[in-house]
């Protein structure tokens, strides 16, 4: 299992990433993100918003498990972040995070 706070913090530092609800939203919708991460906190009407385009994309989706302070604190950034997007992960492995959340999800499902 690979350490996520670690990895986003990577990615942050060495890959394309961006910030924000919107940016979240715009790429999902063009298929541009290979990751976005959401904190635990995003608004409601986000998650559907971010959930919704990251299914018709295929783009995977991954709840951080801290708030937004906390995820803004992994990226460094002295704002909240409530939504990150992965464009490119540099030399991260946080792209590791969406081979696992595909293999857990069946698993967890309302059948």
């Amino acid at each position: 299992m690979i350490d996520i706070d670690k990895a986003i913090s990577a990615a942050v530092k060495s890959g394309k990433v961006s910030f924000g609800a919107a940016s979240a939203v715009q790429n999902a919708q063009t298929g541009k993100a290979k990751l976005i991460i959401l904190a635990s906190n995003a608004p409601d009407n986000l998650r559907e918003d971010v959930e919704y385009y990251c299914k018709l994309s295929k783009v995977p989706l991954v709840t951080y498990k801290g708030s937004s302070l906390d995820l803004a604190a992994t990226c460094g950034k002295p704002f909240t972040v409530s939504a990150l997007t992965i464009r490119e992960p540099g030399d991260s492995e946080i792209l590791k995070l969406t081979e696992t959340a595909e293999t857990e999800e069946p698993s967890g499902g309302n059948e």
